[in-house]
Parts: structure tokens; C-alpha cells; sequence
């Protein structure tokens, strides 16, 4: 297993070779490479490459270096706490991944945005990415990305107050993040991450014990791996956790450690560190520095840009609290009452019933009985308020829980359906006179002693027999194993049922990879059987063109085109021919079915539109067109 203790003298080697490299490509290489460890050990270091890396690009003009620019300015800000600046270079960034990278790229593309949509609260959002994720990750299974994707889960459930979910998702994430055979720095981000993600929860649900043993872990961790953009954060937890045992002088030891450290600049976790330092002076009996430490949290907290007015509000309750104890009762008025103002401004129930029940406490202490009961109205009506508030939201979240587990619920019927029908399909993909006609041939071809034709179309025909079996194991193959399987029934039914009396032709656009990307297993065979049935065998020189085309990054358009005899004849046939009939019916019906159910669970406008093609000097029938909007997946090499 790697510890970046090993990783180190790698960082010092690039940044000796950057120094001594001139040319702009290079340069942007061993930029990138910096750009992704720094981003989560010294963020003024990666700002430094950073804004290198800008200019380089705009002389280059690579568009890999630009997607990789985006992605590291995007987990750098997040780290650094600039969540909007993170999101506008996300977007960048999923923008070319979904462009040009490869699956694995997207992946993880997706999965660091959601750390950034978690930290904006764009709940729904983040849960869109991880399913987007997710839907990857069935077809290009990784360990590491599974467990990464597993840890943000467990962070989304804290989110949403599923402790115990929560608890076993992040469990799981560590211990799969722990039996990967070689551990990245992005890996053991993710393990405090985790750790720290498992403290708070603890802390929620009143295991103290286990908080502080996550909290001292996660800690433990960032120390000895250097990655200190997120340390004061452990830290302050550290001594919260502490505080809560009631073990002040470890308390006072992290919150000394949270207000030293210099490469995490959160000014909320340095406040906050300040003012609970402060408590740990209250109960020592300094109150001189307790005050001047309350003071100095509430500099920093007004300071900060996304100002939060529950935090000043909760300084000057402590203020409050510390002229109690120093008997100055005009004080203590003072700060009661500017700590309900910044409650109200923040429209935080919670602080305001928490402050009203302190201050009926204290005017009950000084016997002034009136202004207690008042105040202690004012608190229940608060903590009424703040339960329907809470009551509220919580009903929001499950009412968003529901839909969630139900749109799941939807998309596995949708699925099971979905299968049903492709089986149903499967049982009627050809129909019997294909393989009556193509056996005799093949017998014909044996009592005549043309024993090289017999093996070599009885081959193919087995082969096609194989390929229909195996095939219908997998709800999707890939374009390439579709385009073969067609391949052997054009080729059987031109040779063995035509006499070379028809002709076909397969092609593919260039944009296509054919070999990753998967379509609904067998899903063109029934229109060009249709084609063959019902258009081409009244036919002396029949042809069919089967051309596959890129619509757009989630479906290929298939454009089925026969010269047959049109569907008005065709029609006329059908009605004294029942049985071709009722095969249409099965087939292209069936599969029109799995089309639209596949559209239903993606979301997608999936069409089949059939037109009739006529001569242009006689204008009477001249074949039919068949456009089919396939949705595709990336799907993983077999």
C-alpha cells in the first residue's frame, strides 16, 4: 500500500523538472500532474500552477489540457471553500468529459461534482450526478471509483438525516478504500473525508465515544499525509468532540492546532475554533481572555463574506454567559439582547428559542419573575415554530426520498418489462419459412454433393443460431456484436433463401464506436426481416442498406431502407396471407414496445418512423424507409 510519504520526493522531482523545462507542453504535463496532488495539500501552491497553467493553455490550445485545467481549478476551489467558483468550473469541466473523455474520466468527473453540489446543498443535484455515476459504473465496474461513489452516497443520507444509512454506506467506503492494492492521495482525501463524514453523524447521534475515535483518525491522517487544505476542520471537530466529554484541556489543544494552521483559510472553522476556546478560558476562570477570544471569533465571523448571523448571534450568547459569571448584569442584558436581533436576522428558530430560554433563566435567577415568563413564551413559541419548521423540511426530504425510491422502483419494472418483452422478441426474431428455407438449402446443398457449400452456410447458420442464443442473455451488446449478428441473417437470407437475388449493404458512421457502444440486443433484426418478408421477395433484384448514424451523444439513428414493393402492395399481400400478418405484428410491434419502454426509463424521445420511397420519374412505389431512434450506453469490452 502507497503512503504519500513514499509519494513526496515524486512531488519535488516534477517540480525540479518544471523548473528546468521550457517547452509548453511539457511545462503543461508536469503542471497538471503538481496541480492534482497540491489542489489537496497546499492550495496556494496549486493556485500558483494554476494560474500558470491558464496562460499556457491559451498558447497551446489542446483541449485535453483545458478539460484537465477546469476539473483541477474546480476540486481546488471546492477545497479551498469557493463552492460557485467550483460549480462554474464543474460544468467546464463535465462539458469536455462528456465530449471527449473516456468513460472512467466521466466517472470520476461526476463524482467529485457531487462533493460540490453537497457543499452548495443542490441535494437533488448531486443525487442526479451520482445515478448518472452509477448508470457508468454497472458497465465499467471499478473498485475505487465504486468506493468513492459509495462514500458520497453516505454523505448525501447525512445530508438527509438517514443516519444509519449513512453510517453503513461510509463504513463500506472505507473498508473498500482500505483493500485497494495500491492507494492514491485521492484515495486517503476520500479516507478523511469519510472518517470525518462518520464523526459527525457519531456526533448527531449522541456516540461520543466514536465521534472523537473518527475525529482523532481523520486528524491523524491529513497529519501525517501533509493534506492540510481541510485540516482546521478536523481539528475544531477534534475539540468539539473533546468539549462534549468534557475533556477541556484536549479540547483547548485542537482548538490552539485549528487557529495555526495557515493552508486552511475557512474562516468559519478558525472562528469557531476561537469562541470554543474562549469557553475553555470560562471554565478555567480567565476571563479576560475569553473575552478577547469571543471577540476575535466575532471579527473573523464579520469578516467573512458568506456572513451567518446564528454564529455571531451564538458569540454573543457567550458573552452573555461570561458577564453572568462576572456579575455584570448590564452586560449580560446587552448581549442577550443583540444575540436575539442577529437570531431574527437569520430567521433561526432554533437560536432564538435556545436564546429566550436563556434569558428567562437568568431574569428568573435575578427574581424578576414577569420577564421570565415573558421570555419564556417567546421560547415556546419559538421551539413550536422551529418543530413545524423541522417538521416541514423533514417532510420535504422524505416527500423527496419517495420519489426518489419510487423513479428506482419505476426504472426495475420499467426494466423487468422491458426484458419480458425482448424475450418475447427473441422467441419471434425469426420467424420459421427464414429457417425452413435456409436448412433445405443447406440439405439441397448435401444431396447434390456440394459438400464445401454445405459446410460453409450450415457454419453461418450455426453461428447465427449461436449468436440469437448467447445474445439473449444481455438486455444490451454492443454495436459492433449487432452489426455482425445482421451481417450473418443478410448474408444466409441472400445466399440460402434468394439465390443472390438480393442485395444488402452495412454501414456505420465514422463518429461510432461501435465497440463500446451498446444498443438493446437485437433490436434492428425484426425491421429488416420486415423488409425482407413483406418488401423484397416479390423482388427479382431486391436491396437493402442498413446505415447507422450518430444522433446525438445518447442515441444512434438506424435507417432501415429497402427497394421493395411499398407497404400499399404489401398490405394487399398481408390481407390474403394471414400469416405475415400476425409475424409483423410480433416482431416489429414487439420491439416498438421495448423502444418505448427504453424511452420511459431514460427520458427520451425514441421515434420509429416509417416513409414510403416512390420513383421519381413514375412516381409509383419504390421501397420504405424505417428510421429508428436507438438509445445507446457505453458498455464495457468483453
Amino acid at each position: 500500500m502507497n503512503t504519500f510519504a513514499v509519494a513526496l520526493p515524486n512531488l519535488k522531482s516534477l517540480e525540479t523538472r518544471l523548473s528546468r523545462t521550457t517547452d509548453a507542453y511539457q511545462r503543461l504535463e508536469l503542471l497538471q500532474e503538481l496541480t492534482i496532488a497540491y489542489a489537496y495539500l497546499d492550495y496556494k501552491k496549486a493556485t500558483k500552477y494554476l494560474q500558470e497553467t491558464a496562460g499556457l493553455i491559451d498558447k497551446v490550445d489542446d483541449q485535453d489540457f483545458r478539460l484537465a485545467y477546469h476539473l483541477n481549478m474546480a476540486i481546488a476551489e471546492n477545497q479551498n471553500y469557493n463552492f460557485n467558483l467550483s460549480d462554474f468550473h464543474f460544468k467546464k469541466a463535465i462539458e469536455l468529459l462528456e465530449e471527449r473523455g473516456d468513460t472512467k474520466q466521466q466517472i470520476e468527473g461526476y463524482i467529485d461534482y457531487v462533493g460540490t453540489c453537497i457543499n452548495r446543498n443542490e441535494l437533488d443535484k448531486a443525487t442526479t450526478y451520482l445515478d448518472k455515476a452509477a448508470k457508468a459504473l454497472k458497465n465499467f465496474p471499478d473498485p475505487q471509483l465504486e468506493a468513492w461513489h459509495m462514500s458520497r452516497e453516505g454523505l448525501l443520507q447525512q445530508r438527509y438525516a438517514n443516519f444509519p444509512k449513512s453510517i453503513e454506506l461510509l463504513l463500506e467506503a472505507d473498508k473498500n478504500i482500505l483493500q485497494l492494492s495500491v492507494m492514491s492521495l485521492k484515495d486517503y482525501v476520500f479516507r478523511a473525508q469519510i472518517l470525518s463524514a462518520l464523526g459527525r453523524v457519531y456526533e448527531r447521534t449522541d456516540d461520543v465515544s466514536r465521534s472523537i475515535k473518527a475525529f482523532e483518525e481523520a486528524v491523524e491522517l491529513s497529519e501525517s499525509l501533509g493534506m492540510r487544505t481541510r485540516l482546521s476542520w478536523h481539528y475544531l471537530n477534534a475539540g468539539n468532540a473533546y468539549m462534549r466529554r468534557g475533556r477541556h484541556e484536549k479540547a483547548e489543544e485542537y482548538f490552539k492546532k485549528a487557529i495555526k494552521v495557515k493552508d486552511d483559510i475557512s474562516l468559519d472553522a478558525r472562528a469557531g475554533a476561537y469562541a470554543n476556546l474562549g469557553v475553555v478560558q470560562v471554565k478555567k476562570g480567565d476571563y479576560d481572555e475569553a473575552l478577547r477570544l469571543y471577540e476575535r471569533a466575532e471579527k473573523i465571523y464579520k469578516g467573512n463574506q458568506n456572513l451567518n448571523y446564528t454564529n455571531i448571534s451564538k458569540v454573543e450568547m457567550r458573552k452573555a454567559q461570561l458577564y453572568i459569571a462576572m456579575k455584570k448584569d448590564k452586560k449580560v442584558e446587552k448581549h442577550y439582547a443583540e444575540a436575539i436581533k442577529l437570531a431574527k436576522k437569520q430567521n433561526d428558530l432554533k437560536q432564538l428559542a435556545r436564546v429566550c430560554e436563556e434569558v428567562a433563566e437568568y431574569n428568573a435567577q435575578q427574581g424578576k419573575y414577569l420577564e421570565a415568563f415573558n421570555y419564556l413564551k417567546l421560547h415556546n413559541r419559538f421551539k413550536e415554530d422551529h418543530l413545524e419548521q423541522t417538521k416541514q423540511q423533514q417532510l420535504t426530504e422524505l416527500e423527496f426520498k419517495y420519489e426518489a425510491e419510487k423513479k428506482k422502483q419505476e426504472a426495475e419494472m420499467l426494466k423487468l418489462e422491458s426484458i419480458g418483452l425482448q424475450l418475447k422478441a427473441l422467441r419471434s426474431q425469426m420467424n420459421p419459412h427464414f429457417m425452413y428455407n435456409a436448412l433445405n438449402s443447406i440439405q439441397r446443398y448435401i444431396t447434390s454433393q456440394e459438400l464445401n457449400n454445405a459446410s460453409k452456410y450450415l457454419a453461418k447458420f450455426a453461428k447465427l443460431m449461436r449468436q440469437s442464443l448467447e445474445y439473449s442473455d444481455f438486455e444490451v451488446i454492443s454495436l459492433e456484436k449487432e452489426m455482425e449478428f445482421l451481417e450473418n441473417y443478410l448474408f444466409i437470407s441472400q445466399k440460402l433463401r434468394f439465390g443472390d437475388r438480393m442485395d444488402y449493404n452495412i454501414t456505420v458512421d465514422d463518429e461510432i464506436e461501435e465497440d463500446i457502444m451498446g444498443v438493446p440486443t437485437m433490436i434492428v433484426q425484426p425491421y429488416v426481416e420486415n423488409s425482407i418478408e413483406h418488401g423484397l421477395r416479390q423482388r427479382k433484384n431486391g436491396l437493402i442498406k442498413v446505415d447507422f448514424r450518430l444522433h446525438d451523444e445518447n442515441t444512434i439513428l438506424c435507417v432501415v431502407e429497402d427497394n421493395g414493393i411499398g407497404r400499399e402492395a404489401v398490405k394487399l399481400l398481408q390481407e390474403q396471407d394471414g400469416y405475415h400478418n400476425r409475424h409483423k405484428s410480433k416482431g416489429t410491434m414487439i420491439t416498438e414496445q421495448r423502444l418505448k419502454i427504453l424511452n420511459k426509463s431514460k427520458n427520451r424521445n425514441v421515434l420509429v418512423q416509417t416513409t414510403d420511397l416512390y420513383n421519381e420519374e413514375t412516381n409509383e412505389p419504390n421501397g420504405t424507409r424505417v428510421e429508428i431512434l436507438i438509445p445507446v450506453e457505453i458498455i464495457q469490452k468483453r
